[in-house]
Order: C-alpha cells, then structure tokens, then sequence
C-alpha cells in the first residue's frame, strides 16, 4: 500500500471494524451509553517504538507499504482516532507484532505442564522473529510502562533487517536487481531473501533475464507472450505480478513430464504451453528449488541463532533430563503417538506428542505462522538442515527443537493479549 496519508490506511481498518460490529453485533451500536466496550488488539507487523502495550510509534514501513504520514507517530492513536469518529464501542487496549501473537497463540494451544513456547516466527509476506529474554539480559534502558514481576520480556527481533550491509549474506545479480526495484532499497535484506513478498519476484527476475540471454532463450526468447500484446503485458516481463505459489508447485512437482510445472508457468508467467519445452520446465523447478531451499535455510540460522542467544541449549544440557536424547534416531525416544508429516519427496517432519509434563522430553517450543512455512513443502526440512549445521546446536540439539504450526497466529494471539490487558487494566 502506498500513500501520503495515515488517514487512508486506517479509515479502511476502522470500517472493517464497524462491519464486523454490525454484522455480529448490532445490539451494541444501538445503547451506545449501556454498551460494553470491545478490546481489540491490534496486529501491526511493522518495526515500532514500543512504550506500553497499547501505545507504538512506527519507526519505518516494510512489506512494500510506504505511508510517509504515519512515520514517527503512535499506531494506536492514529486508529483508536478514526474508531472515535463513527461512535464505535471499542478500545484498542493492545499492540502487538505479528510473530509475538504467534508465540501467545501457541502457547495457549498446548496442554498445562507442557514446555512453554519461548519463541514465535513468521514466515509469509515477511518475515521476523520474536522471543522471550530475561531482563537481566536486557542492557537498553527501558522507557514506558512494564510489568518486571515475571523476569522477562518479549523481545521482537526485527530479523528481516539482519545485515542490510550484507557483509555475511548470498548477494547474488539478481538479488541486486530485486533490491533495487523495491520501495526501500538497502533495507529489509533479510527479509528480501526470504519472505514471500519477494520470493517470486526473485523467480521471475532469474526466468526474465535468461529468457533475454541469447545464450539461452528461455521459453523460445524474446516470442513467449500468449499473445500479441507487448511483451511488458505479461507476468514474465512485469515487476512483481509472479507470487511466491510457483516455487511450492516447483518444489512439489517430482512427475516425469512436470505436468504441474508446465501449467503454473502458464497461469503465473504468462507463457504459450507450446514454448514450454522439457528443458524450459525443468529450469524453473531447479531455479525455484534452489530459491526456496536458500530462504528456509536462512530461516533456519535465523531461528538457530535465537536458540543459541538464549542459552537453551545450555539449560537443557545442564537439566538433567538431557539423557533423553542420546545419538540416536528421535524416533525411538518419543511416544508412539507423535505426529509424522510426510511431504512430497519421502521426507518427514517429526512433531513430538503432546504429552504430561512428567513424559515430555526437554524441548525449544518454536510457534510458527505464515504462508511460506505453512505451504511451502519442505521448508521446515531445510530450516531443520541449517540448524544442524549451526555451532552449538548440531544433530542432537535440533532435534530438541519442537516447532508447531500457529494457525492464524498473530490475530489469535492478539485477541488473547488484548483479553490479557483488558483484564490488568
């Protein structure tokens, strides 16, 4: 979303506050002075300035919103404002960023006595991190109001801006050209090669130009349009009109004739199926794996590096229960009812059960959300790959590592910390 002022962004949240009132609750628009007064907690995936829980000043924009009006002010005002304006019963009573919903949103889904989740990920339009630190970890000084009775705090990492100077991350050409065709060029690196805002963008920017590579000429070169329309018409040639869905297809599709390949190169780029030749087809698949495989293993050592900050692995060790994970396959230390989910291509993600406190093995409990992680097949795979490999968790660690789908987690997790806040106030 691009515009110069706030009052768009949020006029539009407000009136789909005021029909979701009005569809389910009438009632409560009619006694404005009797009505019971909503909580809502608002999910607001974008870096801010939190000061308490209802109250965030946004420091810049990500995900391809550029709102210069609404830099350096409070979210919560800015809406609680345009809700005031149609004599709405609802209290933005909490802020809260995507990836933490998601942390609440699992929690609140596992058994008593289970291990707590510590830390929440999103990995979809964008992507972040967030996980709980002790406060005597924390150096920065803390302005506002909090609650320190519990020892620690969530921490939002803000990931997707890890190394915008890319001194450790793959910069590749057509990671530049990406970069550079964004609405913030040098900012978000992270995130630019691993959300899936722009995971099809990088597709199509890789398939463009070797479609123009003499050398190559992908799809027949430069004569690949359905049509007789100039060429920009096409999804091939058009900056950000390929989605991320044709890297799940890629990575899924393991049919001798790439059948599913074919038809998505079709529906996504725009292409006459009889330029499409065998070679064509199983270029995207391999350039569409490789793409995918590397943003679930930078997702992976994203994750693996919060492990390894928190010192969790340390604990386990030093539990007393860390006998329970000997050198050896998972599988023959866990219950027999734990959850195996098998995708294309024979491999398997291994959920430990949900089990009493007494029997559950000592575990990182990771919540997770997002399309990418959620449907792109394999993902969690390679993350799984990458935090073998990170110094300190290894083979033996990353099976400590428990993750769980957190569906819709960060409107879940919101509601339920906006109950949280409503109930403390």
């Amino acid at each position: 979303m691009v515009s110069h002022e706030a009052t768009e962004l949020f006029d539009f949240i407000a009136d789909q506050i005021e029909m979701l009132i009005r569809t389910h609750r009438p009632g409560s628009l009619n006694e404005l002075e009797n009505a019971d007064v909503f909580s809502l907690g608002l999910t607001f995936s974008f870096p801010v300035y939190q000061s308490a829980i209802n109250s965030g000043i946004l420091l810049r924009w990500t995900k391809g919103f550029d709102i210069p009006g609404v830099i350096g002010k409070d979210v919560c005002e800015l809406l609680q404002h345009q809700i005031d304006l149609r004599d709405l019963p609802v209290k933005v009573t909490a802020l809260v960023n995507d990836a933490a919903g998601t942390i609440m949103s699992r929690a609140y889904s596992l058994p008593a006595g289970q291990t707590r989740t510590s830390i929440g990920t999103i990995f979809g339009t964008g992507t972040n991190g967030v996980y709980l630190e002790r406060l005597s970890k924390i150096s920065k000084a803390l302005h506002g109001r909090s609650d320190d009775s519990t020892g620690e705090m969530f921490i939002s990492i803000e990931w997707g801006s890890f190394d915008n100077d890319l001194s450790v991350l793959p910069n590749t050409e057509y990671d530049v050209e990406v970069n550079q065709a964004s609405i913030n060029p040098g900012d978000q690196m992270f995130e630019k090669r691993v959300s899936g805002m722009f995971l099809g963008e990088l597709l199509r920017t890789v398939l463009a130009r070797l479609h123009h590579d003499p050398a190559v000429r992908l799809f027949n070169g430069s004569d690949s349009s359905t049509s007789r329309e100039p060429q920009d018409t096409i999804p091939l040639h058009r900056r950000w009109a390929v989605d991320s869905s044709i890297l799940s297809v890629a990575e899924l599709d393991d049919t001798e004739d790439l059948k599913m390949i074919r038809q998505k190169i079709v529906d996504s780029l725009g292409i006459s199926p009889s330029l499409i030749g065998s070679d064509d087809a199983h270029v995207v698949k391999v350039i569409a794996r490789a793409i995918g495989k590397r943003a679930a293993r930078l997702g992976g050592m994203a994750l693996g590096a919060v492990v390894v900050k928190t010192e969790q692995m340390a604990t386990l060790e030093g539990s007393g229960r860390s006998k329970r994970f000997p050198e050896m396959d998972v599988e023959a230390q866990l219950n027999h009812s734990d959850v195996v989910s098998q995708v294309p291509g024979g491999d398997t993600v291994r959920h430990p059960a949900q089990s009493s406190s007494s029997q559950e093995p000592c575990l990182v409990d990771v919540g997770f959300d997002g399309s990418v992680i959620e449907c792109y097949p394999r993902f969690e795979v390679h993350m799984r790959e990458a935090l073998r490999a990170v110094e300190g968790i290894g083979p033996s660690g990353e099976r400590r590592i428990r993750m769980g789908l957190a569906k819709d987690g960060s409107s879940v997790g919101a509601a339920i910390i906006a109950l949280i806040a409503a109930q403390q106030a």
